[in-house]
């Protein structure tokens, strides 16, 4: 067959991303996909009945409507659209209490009362440069900023830990709790330093961006990709899966989509043992518990706040979403993140019917069973929940590894958002996407900027290759 100018591994976003960049630049690319649909964690299926669209993975996007390189792209002529709830997020603490996280800062700062000052103070000078700040962080760390003075405001609270930073800077329970949902997406105690920088960009994203999701699935957002990138001349293969370097068509360069266990494989004898000594140290976050949930109304809140949003944080007090952080899996209420797409988004659901899309924190590669748990904290905001169930789908951190390795023990972030985690990811380099074989690239969620629907991954190792391998520098 006549030799390609590359070859991605894996049709998840950064595959399909790195796969698009190479694809303007004018090269012939053909991407592997080891599953029958495009996406990997940012796929849709029919989980539990017929009629039925839920999320395999993530389920809110709001690095995907940011991310630099998504944002660029025409998607929306490839049948992507957003919906955009009126409100990013909503904390419940209790049955009766929650707090919502306004769209508008100001709006925002009035609903938090007391603690409306100090948020403004905190968000206010990264939300007015968010494009520059998303900029910096949405790649290798180790580099020059281009928006120093931002970056070092940033870099300021976000190396404090989450818990620390929250009960310095806010007083009421609300704040703190809101705060403390917020930090829980890091997968980490809140002890933990550096758990304020995620924190933080979750926020300013609310209000920059909001926290839309693609209308139809997430499925809808991979489709797009992938019809983008046929329209540039790109070849997607599903079904074909990549295990050792026999498996690869002939190709000038090969860019990983996934995990570096996987990229080792594929390297075989050539990749030196100071390389997968260092990959062997790369460590990983908790796993998840992921519930899907065919429903035949919608979700009963006692507080009718919470259907202002598609995310909820089931979490009660801060101090309660810290327990829940510092031992997941172990207590009796769990910090629930959950998604409510057909509140705003009826085609996922026959007429008149719901889902709900929720996952807990259970320790890496954990199998027992936390439905009892989480069933309970779903209940303790909506009583008579359970009655409403038509139908579930759990699925445990070990599955969610089969189904994908780059969730190694149920990890969806690819690796644990530590300080040393975002700085060596996998390896400690201002190009960490290359590898020591030529020609081979990594460009997963395992490489800067690490976990979340953005695609920066791919598109930033992909620009790599241009250089290294084309001598590309620029890319239309």
């Amino acid at each position: 067959m006549t030799r390609l100018d590359a070859v991605v591994v894996g049709a998840g976003p950064n595959g399909l991303s790195a796969a698009v960049t190479l694809a303007r630049a004018g090269l012939r690319v053909q991407v592997l996909e080891a599953h029958d649909r495009v996406g990997g964690g940012a796929s849709s299926a029919a989980l539990t009945r017929p009629g039925f669209v839920h999320d395999v993975g993530s389920a809110i996007h709001p690095l995907a409507v940011a991310s630099p390189a998504l944002r660029s792209w025409p998607l929306h002529a490839f049948g992507l659209s957003w919906v955009q709830p009126p409100a990013p997020v909503v904390h419940a603490l209790s049955a009766q209490n929650s707090v919502t996280l306004e769209r508008d800062l100001e709006a925002a700062a009035e609903t938090l009362g007391p603690d409306g000052r100090a948020y403004r103070r905190l968000i206010a000078p990264l939300l007015h440069d968010w494009e520059g700040l998303l900029h910096d962080i949405l790649r290798p760390l180790v580099r020059v900023p281009s928006r120093p003075v931002t970056l070092v405001r940033f870099g300021l609270r976000g190396l404090a830990p989450a818990q620390m930073l929250g009960r310095t800077l806010f007083r009421t329970a609300e704040a703190r709790a809101l705060w403390a949902g917020l930090a829980a997406h890091t997968a980490l105690p809140l002890s933990t330093p550096g758990t304020s920088a995620a924190t933080l960009v979750l926020a300013v994203l609310a209000h920059a961006v909001g926290w839309p999701f693609p209308r139809g699935g997430a499925q809808s957002l991979s489709d797009a990709l992938a019809a983008y990138l046929r329209f540039l001349g790109g070849e997607v293969l599903t079904g074909v899966t990549v295990r050792e370097p026999a498996d690869l068509p002939p190709a000038r360069v090969v860019l990983v989509d996934s995990s570096p266990g996987v990229l080792l494989n594929l390297l075989g004898s050539r990749a030196p043992d100071r390389y997968r000594e260092a990959l062997g140290r790369f460590r990983y976050a908790p796993g998840v518990q992921k519930f899907d949930y065919a429903l035949s109304g919608p979700v009963p809140w006692a507080d009718p706040r919470l259907n202002r949003s598609a995310t909820l944080h089931l979490g009660g007090s801060d101090a309660e979403v810290m327990a829940s952080e510092r031992r997941p899996g172990e207590g009796p209420r769990p910090y629930v993140l959950a998604a409510q797409h057909t509140v705003f988004d009826s085609t996922r659901a026959p007429a008149g019917q719901h889902t709900l899309w929720a996952y807990t924190h259970v320790p890496p590669g954990s199998a027992a069973d936390v439905r009892a748990q989480v069933e309970r904290q779903i209940e303790r905001f909506a009583p008579g929940f359970g009655a409403r169930v038509l139908a579930r789908h759990v699925t445990t951190a070990p599955a969610l590894e089969a189904f994908s390795p780059v969730f190694r023990g149920g990890d969806v972030g690819g690796g644990a958002a530590t300080l040393w985690g975002l700085l060596a990811r996998p390896t400690l380099s201002s190009t960490p996407y290359r590898t020591p074989v030529r020609g081979f690239y990594l460009c997963s969620s395992s490489t800067p900027p690490g976990g979340g629907v953005h695609g920066m991954a791919g598109h930033q190792a992909a620009l790599t290759a241009l250089r290294d391998e084309f001598g590309l520098h620029e890319v239309p």
